[in-house]
């Protein structure tokens, strides 16, 4: 019942009961960051008019503003002060606290970086095996994973589950084995320890010294480069599947770019809302990309079509997405469209500039582990094994890897796989 529940309610418009309210006097592109992040925690929230009652009174509740803080957006959170938010960092802050609010005294076993699919699964299994382990995650617990509406192809969930609620789940269970997470603060850097000495993973928020560094930091969707469209981020247009966005395209015209299964999950969700989905990929078709349980969803949904050979050039509105302009990659030719909505999945970038120069990575970003490390970088003709770098110590795992599948399942695994190459190097 409590599965059927949380099902209905990711698919209304705005919750019964909230347990986080935001008072902003506009719906820009900082609110609904906010809002995603909440959606992705799982924190039931609404937002208010500063004038209405509830607004009013939480007002009055935080009646000025500190030094260099906005007026709004507001955010207040049963039983946490409230905060004037700058960033979504300052709301994570607010609910979970930071690194340097909750100490990591002397060095644990195991840093992980990142808490998608990957490195929930590494915090698991590392603190069930009675490792000290840390986890920081610089946005929402579960990672891009955390985002897809629905995963259907996950192992022991035939009705299928939610990222967020996957995630959460993972979470709960790590904690419960004496994991400690810090949400909001992005790793700036990796000292490398030498001689013996421990890793340093450097925040703003404080720093954590570990035995080993696990990176699990995953991607982030590539840029669409098309400047109108940038300007208009967060008012109608959106990288990745923004669930709460997706509730407000009620009745309007939806566009998702990309050929992948976080797409094909983004355009069934919003076809629970939109008049209409296009899902407009360069290619034929969605087969070579798209898992095929996902293909005959889509095929067989009367509001989702697929409109291949095709890329957005153009686009436009006056505050916020009101048209697109879509090119034949073909012919050329240019089509404009009237778009409420358009949705940006355009496949991985890595995004792991704080790693030292040390651990090698590929002509793209990705991080190189076993066989793939460079054979300068092999000991005794044996190259390191196979989630490890090449740094000792240090480990990747997930979708950062070079050459991993960009599976959710594929990513749990490497992340309970990497534990005993942690125990073999602690040993």
């Amino acid at each position: 019942m409590t599965e059927l529940l949380s099902d209905w309610g990711s698919t209304v418009a705005e919750a019964e009961v909230v347990t986080v309210k935001i008072v902003a006097a506009e719906q820009d592109g900082l609110v609904l960051a906010i809002r995603d992040f909440l959606d992705r925690m799982g924190m039931p929230h609404r937002v208010y008019d500063p004038e209405s009652e509830v607004g009013l009174t939480l007002r009055s509740m935080h009646p000025v503003a500190g030094p260099n803080e906005p007026d709004y957006p507001l955010v207040h959170m049963v039983e946490r002060p409230g905060v004037r938010a700058r960033s979504v960092r300052d709301v994570a802050a607010m609910m979970y606290g930071a690194p340097g609010d909750l100490e990591v005294s002397g060095t644990v076993d195991v840093a992980v970086v990142g808490a998608g699919p990957a490195g929930l699964a590494a915090s698991v299994y590392a603190a069930s095996e009675g490792l000290s382990t840390v986890v920081v995650e610089a946005e929402a617990i579960g990672g891009q994973a955390g985002t897809s509406s629905m995963i259907r192809n996950y192992l022991g969930f035939p009705r299928g589950i939610s990222g967020m609620r996957l995630a959460q789940r993972a979470r709960n269970q790590s904690l419960r084995f004496g994991t400690r997470f810090f949400t909001g603060w992005e790793v700036s850097a990796l000292e490398v320890g030498r001689g013996g000495a421990p890793h340093v993973v450097r925040t703003d928020g404080g720093d954590v010294r570990a035995r080993t560094v696990v990176v699990a930091t995953g991607v982030a969707y590539r840029r669409l480069r098309v400047e109108p469209l940038e300007e208009l981020v967060g008012r109608g247009v959106h990288y990745g599947a923004a669930m709460t966005a997706a509730r407000e395209m009620e009745g309007q015209d939806v566009f998702v770019v990309g050929g992948g299964n976080s797409a094909g999950q983004a355009a069934v969700h919003l076809a629970r809302f939109a008049a209409s989905v296009t899902i407009l990929v360069r290619r034929e078709s969605l087969v070579e990309t798209m898992s095929s349980y996902l293909v005959n969803e889509i095929e067989h949904n009367s509001r989702v079509t697929v409109r291949a050979f095709t890329r957005v050039v153009d686009g436009g509105g006056e505050a916020r997405l009101e048209w697109l302009a879509l090119e034949d990659v073909r012919s050329g030719a240019v089509e404009r469209v009237v778009a409420q909505g358009l949705f940006l999945l355009l496949g991985a970038e890595p995004h792991c500039e704080w790693l030292p120069s040390d651990v090698a990575r590929d002509d793209r970003g990705f991080v190189l582990t076993g066989r793939d490390v460079p054979r300068e970088h092999w000991v005794e003709g044996l190259p390191p094994a196979e989630l490890a770098t090449t740094v000792p110590g240090v480990f990747a795992v997930g979708d950062i890897r070079a050459g991993s599948m960009k599976r959710v399942a594929a990513a749990a695994g490497e992340g309970a796989s990497v534990v005993p190459l942690v125990h073999a190097y602690l040993t």
